[in-house]
């Protein structure tokens, strides 16, 4: 980080708050969106809701791997925009917009041809296939959309707007809820009407976004062309680090289910309903890293060190103080967790069990999350792709130690724990360092 500028420019906690808000509401909305699919789908029975839990783990997959759309396109705009490059921002926007759209109709030609084999590989039992893969054919429609869709929050962000994602999110949202019921029942369309409604829902909010950011275009005179392939080299260069860094992530993650799998039924069926009440928490913190990611990125973009010095210093109070909060929240509620999703009392005894320690990380995964963003703002992502291959090793490592020691369920969660405090001491001490050289 060259350049020690500061420019007397400082950030209020009204402007974080600003983008912070809009963004968490923005978050939250689509995980309720999937317990409302899932409440319509439930009501066909067992079989469409298995299929509707095989094809959900397969776009979540997918999404994943891609949200690099927006991750890459926030600070490269906001970044721009900072040095007075309005055409320029608006030119990386094109080419996200350019990149979704290629990326999006391959991904879905994949998903409609091979369905039959992508279920397979889910090991879905014989009689969920069918269902499935008529699932997975009508949703792979929407991968274009749902692209365009996640170019669309990265270059608000960017654009220091997090509040017009949220009102699109949340109208997108509501129709889809609107569809499924007329669509699934109505129609009698079963399974392929969720399918149809997210489809229809998800290419509106696709429309919604070109249309908006097509009249920002006329206005601020951005280019009529994304430019020639090789000017996508920055954005395709921060994209594949985000994949490696996404797939390393997965995998952590992939390994903890699989151990807790294998220490045995209960433990893997705790060890959801703690997971998931860890994913909602991550993404309060989340709403932070994002104010991170746009703030960091305006601030560098205008070679103010000190003020995004500064800010960074006040989000890591934020967040450990929002930590310390959701894990006294955990801690306190560690009994109450496992009723809430079973009624199962080996479960619900397990779940509160290692509560406790999802709780003690929190203060430290709430740093890690606000380190993530401000290494995103600062388009530092090699760090962030070797601290998730640490947290990685980590993982693997404790895992082998809780299978061959025996340690349970608790060290399943112990692994879990290791990859956050790996991750954190890599970020934290590329943070430092970063900010050394840059004032020296």
């Amino acid at each position: 980080m060259a350049g020690t500028s500061g420019t007397g420019l400082t950030v209020s906690n009204r402007r974080i708050l600003r983008l912070a808000v809009p963004a968490l509401g923005a978050l939250a909305a689509d995980p309720l969106l999937s317990l409302i699919d899932t409440a319509f789908v439930g009501r066909l029975g067992a079989v469409p809701l298995a299929a509707l839990g095989v094809d959900v783990a397969l776009f979540s997959l997918a999404f994943a791997l891609f949200n690099f759309l927006a991750y890459a396109t926030t600070p490269l705009v906001a970044s721009a925009r900072a040095r007075g490059d309005v055409s320029g921002s608006g030119k990386v926007i094109l080419q996200s917009a350019t990149l979704a759209v290629v990326i999006g109709v391959s991904s879905g030609f994949v998903l409609a041809v091979f369905a039959p084999t992508l279920v397979g590989w889910m090991q879905a039992s014989g009689e969920v296939v069918e269902p499935a893969v008529e699932y997975l054919r009508v949703r792979a429609l929407a991968v274009p959309a749902l692209l365009i869709v996640t170019v669309g929050h990265g270059a608000y962000r960017g654009l220091q707007d997090t509040r017009t994602p949220l009102i699109v999110t949340l109208a997108v949202n509501g129709l889809n809820a609107i569809l499924d019921p007329l669509l699934i029942f109505g129609a009698g369309l079963g399974i392929a009407g969720a399918a149809w409604a997210t489809v229809s829902a998800q290419w509106i909010g696709a429309a919604v976004f070109v249309r908006l950011l097509a009249g920002r275009a006329r206005l601020e005179r951005w280019p009529r062309s994304p430019g020639r392939p090789t000017e996508m080299v920055p954005l395709l260069k921060e994209g594949g680090v985000l994949v490696a860094r996404t797939l390393f992530l997965l995998l952590s993650l992939t390994a903890a289910t699989a151990a807790a799998a294998r220490v045995g039924t209960v433990p893997v069926a705790a060890h959801q309903v703690v997971a998931q009440v860890w994913f909602l928490l991550a993404m309060v913190v989340d709403a932070l890293a994002i104010a991170a990611q746009a703030l960091v990125a305006d601030l560098a973009g205008r070679g103010a060190w000190a003020a995004a010095r500064s800010l960074v210093a006040r989000l890591i109070r934020w967040g450990l103080a929002t930590g310390a909060v959701l894990g006294l929240l955990v801690w306190l509620a560690a009994d109450q967790l496992g009723p809430l999703f079973t009624s199962d009392p080996a479960v619900t005894a397990a779940v509160a069990s290692v509560a406790p320690i999802a709780a003690a990380m929190q203060p430290a995964a709430a740093v890690l999350f606000v380190l993530d963003g401000v290494f995103l703002g600062l388009m530092r992502t090699r760090w962030l792709a070797v601290s998730t291959a640490v947290g990685l090793v980590a993982t693997l490592a404790v895992l082998f130690l809780t299978l061959w020691a025996g340690w349970g369920l608790r060290g399943v969660w112990w692994a879990v724990t290791s990859m956050v405090m790996g991750r954190l001491l890599v970020l934290s001490w590329a943070y430092r360092s970063g900010w050394t050289a840059s004032s020296a």
